[in-house]
């Protein structure tokens, strides 16, 4: 009944990645066996080259050593009598302890005792020095740890969670992740983590360590976890674009300098920072939530460009008395930014003023939304009002990145790193239908409102994207598509977007539907929250 002496025994699980003694892998090993008390432990290696044995040591005290064969065996050796196990045992004086968490414990809860702990992830198989070193200086810092192992060599694991324990989480089982071809296991293994993640309480906070493949592998299953718990990633990638591996989420990206391969002088330092950054995090973070401003407002979201500030700002000025105001910059990872929160419970309802992501998703350009733009809104039926927010630009960066097809379009330089194109009636017909079709997916309260006066600070008369036809087209498109019911509802605003009739229409607008019906709860709770 003991899963932790039978995992000893056989060499398998946390155990099989413990050092062989010098009885070489045909006896026993210098691992041990400890008692079945749940307080012995392990210590050393056989006395005499060749002869395996067995320690069991009892409590803290002493304990003795048992030789597995007294007498050198042979091939026609008959079984040992009792009697000579014992009168050979050696007596084992000032046994040691291991520390908590290294005998007997798992990983069912992480915080078994009710505190917290700290994941220390990564493949321990080229990088268990390294991990270990992390382990230590978070230890040394007062936090309880826990080695995470995510290793796709299928080779044997010391850490206190193996890779078969997380790979036992992917939808078709271990053998699609322990497989000959690295890139697919490694990927495989990914998954696998994003779906253990969230199923473990107690997460005090995560850090990862490696390169390309180790990044790529914990990223998304530290995207998935709550704002605010503590992340911080270790890599090689993390002095270039960072984006994909950090997502919508808050995760601390930390340059190694040199490959996260073997400590040396450099390694130290770096790693160090990390474990001492992470272990800072997380002892204030307590300090952060217990106390708040006003807890009693709830939080909703804005999405905000540069050509609706006037907008948001004044929405946020009627609402700041009843609301603790949100804004996302809608730049792709803003958008996602939101609607992860939302996703999460965090906010009790969105003002989507600036939907622009959805042109760049659509015509290629540089920030773009992805295909669950409004997904969050979907899936939770929280109150929501959307605007087609600079559904009039597509952004590139400097004007020689436009691509070759779109040199002869309307452009503007809104600075010497972006670029803006106008749409067309074409493409506001587009996209006017997809969002129609996105919205006819709301169930929850909902209105889209339509400014008749133009859609961003460039959108009105003098202005460089002035094309009253293009907005006709966006408004008609909608109108087309969607189905108006008495909870999702489109209003034409004969307004600027950045009028204050507009925001206070914007307004109307969201009181009216805060007030009709509060988000679904969501089922069960993350990890961390």
């Amino acid at each position: 009944a003991d899963r932790a002496l039978q995992q000893r025994l056989l060499g398998v699980g946390r155990h099989g990645g413990e050092e062989p003694g010098p009885g070489g892998e045909g006896g026993w090993s210098g691992a041990g066996v400890s008692g079945t008390s749940g307080t012995g432990g392990t210590s050393g290696a056989p006395d005499a080259p060749g002869v395996p044995v067995l320690r069991l040591v009892s409590g803290h005290g002493a304990g003795r050593v048992w030789m597995s064969n007294p007498r050198l065996p042979t091939r026609w050796s008959q079984p040992v009598p009792v009697a000579d196990y014992e009168s050979a045992a050696a007596e084992l004086a000032g046994s040691r302890r291991p520390p908590s968490g290294a005998d007997g414990e798992t990983l069912r809860p992480l915080s078994a005792e009710g505190e917290p702990a700290v994941l220390v992830i990564g493949t321990f198989d080229t990088k268990g020095a390294e991990l270990k070193f992390v382990r230590d200086r978070l230890t040394d810092a007062g936090r309880r740890v826990k080695l995470v192992d995510v290793s796709t060599s299928g080779r044997p694991s010391a850490a206190d969670v193996p890779p078969h324990q997380i790979a036992a989480y992917h939808p078709k089982g271990p053998n699609a992740v322990f497989t000959r071809d690295r890139g697919r296991s490694v990927r495989e293994m990914a998954i696998a983590l994003e779906r253990w993640m969230p199923r473990q309480p107690g997460i005090a906070g995560v850090l990862a360590a490696g390169g390309s493949g180790g990044a790529a592998l914990a990223a998304p299953a530290m995207q998935g976890l709550p704002v605010g718990v503590p992340k911080v990633m270790v890599s090689t990638v993390a002095s270039g674009d960072v984006s994909r591996y950090v997502g919508a989420s808050d995760i601390m990206m930390l340059y190694s300098v040199t490959d996260v391969q073997g400590l040396n002088a450099i390694s130290r330092k770096v790693l160090a920072n990390a474990a001492h950054a992470l272990a800072g995090m997380v002892a204030r973070r307590g300090d952060e939530t217990s106390v708040r401003a006003r807890p009693e407002r709830p939080a909703i979201g804005l999405t905000m460009f540069g050509v609706t500030t006037p907008c948001v700002r004044q929405v946020s000025a009627r609402l700041e008395d009843r609301y603790d105001c949100l804004v996302f910059h809608a730049t792709g990872t803003g958008g996602r930014s939101m609607e992860k929160l939302l996703d999460s419970g965090d906010l009790a309802g969105v003002l989507d003023v600036t939907t622009t992501e959805v042109c760049d998703m659509m015509m290629g350009g540089v920030l773009p939304a992805t295909g669950d733009r409004f997904g969050a809104v979907i899936r939770t039926r929280a109150p929501w009002v959307g605007v087609p927010g600079a559904l009039d630009m597509v952004n590139f960066g400097p004007r020689d990145t436009v691509p070759e097809r779109y040199r002869g379009r309307t452009l503007h330089e809104h600075n010497p790193q972006v670029t803006l194109m106008r749409t067309t009636p074409e493409e506001n017909d587009r996209m006017g239908r997809w969002i129609g079709a996105r919205l006819n997916l709301m169930d929850g309260p909902v209105r889209f409102l339509l400014p008749e006066g133009g859609v961003s600070q460039l959108d009105a008369p003098g202005m460089a994207f002035h094309d009253p036809a293009a907005d006709a087209a966006l408004f008609s498109a909608l109108e087309e598509t969607v189905r108006q019911t008495g909870t999702r509802q489109l209003v034409r605003v004969p307004h600027h977007v950045n009028d204050p009739a507009f925001a206070a229409a914007l307004v109307a607008a969201f009181e009216s539907v805060a007030g009709t019906r509060t988000p679904r709860a969501r089922a069960g709770s993350r990890a961390g929250r």
